[in-house]
């Protein structure tokens, strides 16, 4: 079973996630999409919460009132840090989650420590809690059909954005080759002699008086 939220501070609303317990969160981990940015409290329990990006977002631009929904959210979801100020959050891509066979149910690592990003909570904001609460969604998702589904939309559009390219440069192919002909006169038949004038009767100036 998953939670969603719907943060409004943007346009468009973006989507907030978290499991529900740290079983839960694995199927997160597994199944995690490459452009969600995965938010937990340093070094306390926390849920797994999770920013799924829009087009043209990266984790490097997710604007402040964004970012302080997600803190906020994490923070209020951690038994130890929901009681404290001055909360430490850390927030890195999902594709930086490591996971391997010893780390207990719910645990991760990273692949490349430098690609984590650090931030504070100072306090609580109980309006922005509230008011993520109110978008509140929880139900059971297939986090593996979901994710082909997301998968096969991303070939279709890499699929679409090949073949435009293929057609792109078949156009400018044949504009090189016209410009070519053009310049070296190639649909010119010199073989064939011009007319004269004075060979068309039609043009003679007689017809004319």
């Amino acid at each position: 079973m998953v939670i969603k939220f719907t943060s409004n501070v943007v346009n468009p609303p973006v989507t907030i996630y978290m499991g529900v317990d740290k079983v839960e969160n694995e199927e997160l981990i597994r199944y995690g999409w490459p452009e969600d940015v995965w938010f937990h409290v340093d070094k306390l329990s926390s849920a797994h919460v999770y920013l799924r990006l829009t087009p043209g977002m990266t984790i490097d631009t997710i604007p402040e009132e964004l970012l302080t929904d997600c803190c906020q959210l994490v923070k209020q979801n951690s038994i130890e840090g929901c009681k404290l100020n001055n909360v430490a959050i850390v927030y890195t891509m999902w594709s930086n989650l490591k996971k391997t066979g010893d780390m207990a149910v719910g645990q991760v690592g990273f692949f490349n420590n430098k690609a984590v990003k650090h931030t504070v909570v100072e306090k609580k904001c109980n309006e922005i809690v509230n008011r993520l609460e109110k978008t509140k969604w929880k139900g059971d998702i297939d986090y593996k059909e979901e994710k082909d589904a997301r998968d096969a939309r991303e070939r279709q559009k890499l699929k679409k954005i090949e073949l435009e390219r293929k057609e792109r440069e078949k156009k400018e192919i044949l504009a090189k080759e016209q410009q070519k002909r053009v310049q070296s006169y190639a649909d010119v038949d010199w073989d064939d002699a011009p007319t004269r004038n004075d060979e068309d009767a039609g043009n003679l100036s007689d017809d004319f008086m």
